[in-house]
């Protein structure tokens, strides 16, 4: 954890010193108080028989140090405060920097809940540990070890009992540790769970409603609610145990003080002033040991966050390109699959590709069919290196992908995935996403390529319409229409379309692949589907089955001599012409 807090100080370096040097100031202050109170009952009091001018002037520096202990503490309060809320953000800022160098391996081994989880409330259990560092667990042994010297300097004997209680303290709260952080880390577990029935919920909430499952969702979010309360009352039970020990241990100490000092006092041996300030000082140490307690518990319970943090940040991306050429640009939308084979997991016993060997010509239209599951979306994914293959290697524009810095790579490919996505603003903001100094005028040639521009302009502020968070005020085919425009608007090499023309009708369908292949005839277009008719202009058509490539030809070809694509497209026109 420490390692954590100095590499994500960065600018708030100087906040993170001054707050604990004010602390330094604030508990010598705090230091001083007592023995002034002693030196006006014993001095003032006692010995100058109320001496007003001696107590007025020692009562006058009392205030003095009440007042800048008073300030120094509040100083400390806000530098810790201002250091810890710049620490956070570097981290909340490393996490997502982080989780753009991903992969898709790496992003599907944290799902969205758990990513907001560990931003957010993970985030303040690390703020609220890193002031009490800063803060609770310099200010209290700092004023553990200066009351207890001016403890024994007034009575060494009387002192001799915190030999017995500090130990008795740290074997309690080391038991505490132990026992509590597998019960935090638990916890935050739990939570992880109730953000992800809470996502799932209300992303779906259209369906739910659909299929009249309200009560059904609500019981299923009751009983991870419950399970929520049960870990954290299972693990907060140990902070009121921690708590309860403390204060009988605490008590217990005074009534054995004011008992052995009464004796002392009745002897003669301790004065009245000196053991009034003995216990202010006792006070002072066994609060401190408290705190100290409670400071340690609230590092333990974010010990959880930072491990939580720490698997995020110390992710290794399955693709590095270090190595890569950072002048290297793709020149061209040639693509060649040579002896490619691909599993999502190093240890499936079985790939997902197999022995996928092609070579796709610059400017041509390929389409691909296959069943689903048979690995067509795999094959688009793994040209932009969104996957690293397994075996063999991929060529764009005549070099090997891993040549490419991943940015040049994907600044050349547009990929229109399955799950089509849009940004809250406006439509030109969304369609200039991927190429922010696209123009207006490109803006519009791309939507009327993509057949969008028609609907657009029936709205009344047209381009400047505001679509709502993730485009949910346009229909699926609207939606599928701005996603091909915006991935064409990036002017890219090669262009993946993976069933994204699903929800669009065939005569608007049939316009898209016509426009494409007329006005962007420099550039290589892949498009992934389920309908003959989406790829029946394509130069070449492959037919995938189980992550194999079982045949490849023009329309005609596969027509006159593959029988699954033949009655694949005989069932289809039937559909048509009924």
């Amino acid at each position: 954890m420490y390692k954590l807090l100095i590499k994500y100080t960065k600018d708030g370096w100087w906040a993170a010193i001054l707050g604990p040097l004010f602390v330094i100031l604030e508990v010598v202050f705090d230091t001083i108080i007592p023995y002034l109170m002693s030196l006006i009952i014993d001095t003032g009091i006692t010995q100058r028989g109320g001496d007003i001018d001696y107590i007025v002037r020692v009562g006058g520096m009392m205030v003095v140090c009440a007042i800048l202990a008073g300030i120094t503490g509040a100083l400390s309060g806000v530098f810790a405060s201002i250091a810890s809320c710049r620490f956070i953000r570097n981290v909340r800022t490393a996490i997502m920097e982080k989780i753009q160098t991903y992969d898709f391996r790496n992003i599907e081994k944290f799902p969205v809940p758990t990513i907001v989880m560990r931003t957010t409330t993970d985030m303040r259990m690390l703020r609220m540990a890193y002031v009490s560092i800063v803060r609770m667990l310099v200010r209290t042994p700092l004023n553990i070890i200066m009351s207890a010297y001016m403890a024994i300097k007034l009575n060494k004997s009387l002192a001799a009992i915190f030999v017995v209680v500090i130990p008795v303290l740290g074997t309690g709260l080391a038991l505490m540790i132990i026992l509590s952080r597998p019960r935090f880390i638990a916890m935050m577990h739990r939570f992880d769970d109730l953000n992800g029935q809470l996502k799932e919920n209300i992303e779906d909430i259209r369906v739910v409603k659909s299929f009249v499952r309200e009560e059904h969702e609500k019981e299923k979010f009751s009983l991870v609610s419950w399970m929520v309360t049960k870990a954290q009352r299972y693990a907060e039970t140990m902070v009121i145990y921690d708590d309860a020990f403390f204060q009988f241990v605490m008590y217990a100490c005074m009534i054995a003080v004011c008992w052995i000092g009464g004796n002392h006092i009745i002897t003669g041996s301790m004065t009245s002033g000196a053991f009034m300030s003995f216990l202010a000082y006792l006070k002072a140490i066994l609060m401190s040991l408290m705190g100290v307690s409670m400071g340690i518990m609230q590092v333990v319970m974010a010990n959880a966050s930072v491990s939580r943090a720490n698997e995020v940040l110390s992710e290794i991306p399955d693709i590095d390109d270090s190595n890569a050429d950072p002048e290297l640009q793709v020149e061209n939308g040639n693509i060649e699959f040579r002896n490619v084979s691909f599993k999502y997991s190093k240890h499936a016993e079985k790939n997902t590709l197999s022995d996928i060997n092609i070579n796709i010509r610059s400017g041509e239209v390929i389409g691909i069919l296959g069943p689903t599951g048979g690995g067509k979306s795999t094959f688009a994914q793994l040209i932009d290196r969104l996957y690293e293959i397994s075996e063999g290697e991929i060529l764009v524009g005549g070099h090997n992908i891993k040549e490419y810095k991943l940015h040049n790579l994907r600044e050349a490919v547009s990929m229109v995935l399955q799950k089509n996505t849009l940004f809250s603003g406006t439509i030109e903001e969304n369609m200039k996403w991927g190429n922010p100094e696209a123009t207006h005028e490109e803006a519009v040639e791309a939507c009327r390529i993509a057949q969008a521009d028609d609907f657009i302009m029936s709205f009344p502020k047209q381009y400047e319409s505001e679509l709502g968070q993730g485009g949910s005020n346009v229909s699926g085919g609207q939606k599928q229409r701005l996603c091909i425009a915006r991935a064409l608007l990036k002017k890219p090499k090669i262009i993946i379309l993976d069933d994204s023309t699903s929800a669009v009708d065939t005569d608007t369908d049939h316009r898209i692949q016509l426009a494409l292949k007329e006005k962007l005839g420099n550039m290589t277009t892949i498009i992934i589907a389920q309908r003959v008719s989406s790829v029946k202009e394509a130069n070449r058509i492959i037919i995938m089955n189980e992550g194999k490539i079982e045949d490849i030809g023009s329309h005609d070809e596969l027509l006159e001599r593959n029988t699954v694509y033949r009655d694949l497209y005989e069932t289809q026109m039937k559909g048509v012409q009924e």
